[in-house]
């Protein structure tokens, strides 16, 4: 196979933060059963906390050679995990409720080392992984046989970051609870000479990590959302806002460095060939309407079933989502304008704004609607790979036009239902 029609390398990163890390399920699972996937090679998967657990089952299912399950084993946990009898509800509801007092603070935290050990919940947790992860099979793959997994921790008395390395590192229950180990739930996770918190703290997910199997592309699953419409106000509003910042922080550092490189290698400021390679990023991401906004981040400790169900059900949508984006890439790219106009839904809109010519919205008017797509692919302009692409409700992708030697980047926003687009726009980027 040459090179041009080798599968992509990609790794995918998983974002955790509790029971929103369904979502991520979701995605991941779906992904991971689709046909899409034919056209790629997955070498690698990183996750913090939630995201490490969902990364985990992906790795295993993909070692397994067992892809197509990779959904349902997803879904076997977070239900397992969910809060199913009485006594479980009851206690969700009063933790929800705490958290939500907490963040209003009107109720103090209590220390999980006031908590007797044997009621502290991490034996119930390795418990519920085992019954998941046959963790006696998994040894060091020195020899990297296997995709890439690795899990993101922080040594709570050294400050370092520190990777589980399937490469290098044994995967055992501990390294997946050192990655989950949140300070006010669980006490720090003594393990591999460390004591480890939560990689919320860290690197949420690992990204850079993922650099060392050559991905062609890193996709990202997103959980903490990245825009809001309107300034927060209320407490829990404030709460819940430093929380997404907080948990984004580190990712869009380390997607800031990757896109950096991108621009160089783009510019010719950087050669290719040495140590740096292009990468393709693409961000799958949580939309806000799914999440509950009187809860504020409380909601990430809520395992009600209809709520776990509610985000997996997104994550599969979002995929959907994904994969209609993808196909629309490749069109675009070919100059494919019959491949185009067959991923348009039934009275898809169209609107173009400057400097892309102008379109009468005659979209109904198939032989107008095949020009105006003809003229526009003739014209000098491509999708910028090397800045983040968004799948939210809305996919986004940065692109450039050039014009009379000038370049001008603008954006294309595609509104989906399933794989076919609604709406697309074509305008000038805002700064």
């Amino acid at each position: 196979m040459t090179e041009s029609r080798r599968p992509r390398r990609v790794a995918i990163a998983c974002q955790g933060g509790g029971s929103h890390t369904a979502f991520t399920a979701g995605v991941l699972g779906g992904l991971l059963e689709s046909e899409e996937l034919s056209r790629y090679e997955i070498v690698g998967l990183s996750g913090t906390s939630g995201g490490a657990i969902c990364a985990l089952l992906g790795w295993q299912a993909l070692r397994a050679g067992e892809r197509a399950r990779a959904g349902a084993a997803l879904e076997r946990f977070w239900m397992d995990n969910a809060a199913s009898g009485p006594l479980d509800k009851l206690a969700n509801a009063w933790l929800v409720s705490a958290g939500v007092l907490q963040n209003l603070d009107v109720l103090p935290g209590v220390s999980p080392y006031a908590i007797p050990a044997a009621f502290g919940g991490a034996d119930a947790f390795r418990a519920l992984l085992s019954r998941h992860v046959d963790f006696d099979s998994i040894t060091a793959d020195l020899d990297r046989e296997h995709p890439l997994l690795v899990l993101g921790a922080v040594d709570v008395l050294s400050g370092r970051f520190r990777a589980f390395d399937s490469h290098r590192d044994r995967i055992t229950p501990d390294s997946v609870l050192a990655s989950a180990a949140i300070p006010n739930l669980f006490r720090a996770v003594r393990t591999d000479g460390g004591t480890y918190w939560d990689g919320l703290f860290s690197q949420n997910p690992p990204v850079r990590d993922l650099l060392d199997v050559e991905p062609d592309e890193i996709w990202v699953i997103q959980i903490n959302p990245t825009a809001m419409d309107r300034e927060p106000r209320s407490l829990v509003q404030i709460a819940d806002r430093r929380n997404e910042l907080a948990g984004n922080l580190s990712l869009y550092q380390e997607l800031g460095f990757i896109e950096e490189v991108d621009r160089l290698l783009d510019e010719g400021r950087l050669q290719p060939g040495g140590p740096f390679r292009h990468v393709v990023v693409r961000v799958l991401e949580l939309p806000r309407r799914v999440l509950p906004r009187r809860l504020g981040p409380a909601s990430k400790l809520n395992r009600d079933p209809r709520f776990l169900r509610r985000l997996i059900k997104e994550g599969r949508a979002q995929v959907d989502r994904f994969v209609g984006a993808l196909a629309f890439e490749r069109a675009f790219a070919a100059r494919d304008a019959e491949g185009l106009l067959a991923l348009a839904a039934p009275g898809a809109a169209l609107i173009s704004e400057p400097p892309f010519p102008p379109f009468d919205g005659g979209e109904r008017d198939p032989e107008k609607l095949h020009g105006f797509v003809t003229e526009l692919l003739g014209r000098d302009i491509r999708i910028d790979s090397s800045r983040k692409q968004i799948a939210q409700d809305r996919v986004t992708w940065t692109m450039r036009l050039t014009s009379g030697g000038r370049a001008e980047e603008c954006v294309a926003e595609a509104d989906f239902q399933g794989r076919r687009i609604t709406r697309i726009r074509l305008a000038r980027r805002r700064s």
